[in-house]
């Protein structure tokens, strides 16, 4: 015969199960495919506007659904020695204003949902905060970005203006200093998750 403690510690369990499983069921995560993504950054110089891309980056975002859709989690991390010109003097440049030897990746891991508004068909006007790690210096930023949520598709659409120097970055320079670099970039994304 079940004492009277069994009993209670019984329903305890049973309480604690139905409120993990239906936190996962409602939770759910999506990694990013490289392959199916876009991310490029976009700057001036004295000389020309330049656009470099990246070729390698991965992450994850976890949607919760409940009443609304709102954003548990987002990470990306990109390769910063797979950030390329197509020019290999100006990836020199920048490999070596973003210390990669020392810092091999910049990341963004969101710390809050600040806002997701839904705009109709699955699509979500979304602003977020985080830490932007580069060269590392960890800045925390406000991320806005249209998502949009289709067939176990989520995709992340938007750009993000800064200064170089905010993150300890001295913008590079070419041909003896003849050539300088603008201080402000743009990082401009179409993310994919699956």
């Amino acid at each position: 015969m079940r004492t009277i403690k069994q009993n209670g510690m019984m329903w305890l369990f049973a309480i604690l199960t139905v409120i993990f499983t239906s936190q996962n069921i409602l939770a759910q995560q999506f990694n990013l495919n490289n392959s199916k993504s876009d991310m490029s950054i976009l700057g001036t110089s004295s000389l020309h506007d330049w656009e470099e891309v990246v070729e390698e980056h991965s992450g994850s975002i976890e949607l919760i659904a409940e009443e609304e859709t709102d954003i548990s989690n987002l990470n990306v991390s990109i390769v910063a020695e797979s950030i390329k010109s197509g020019k290999s003097a100006m990836d020199k440049n920048t490999y070596k204003a973003l210390d990669t030897k020392n810092h091999k990746t910049i990341t963004f891991k969101m710390i809050d949902s600040k806002k997701v508004t839904a705009l109709g068909n699955s699509v979500y006007q979304v602003t977020v905060s985080g830490k932007l790690s580069i060269a590392g210096v960890a800045k925390t930023i406000d991320l806005s970005f249209k998502m949009k949520v289709a067939s176990g598709v989520v995709t992340l659409e938007g750009e993000k203006t800064f200064n170089m120097t905010d993150y300890g970055i001295e913008p590079p320079k070419a041909l003896f200093g003849t050539i300088t670099t603008g201080d402000e970039v743009i990082i401009k994304f179409n993310s994919v998750f699956n």
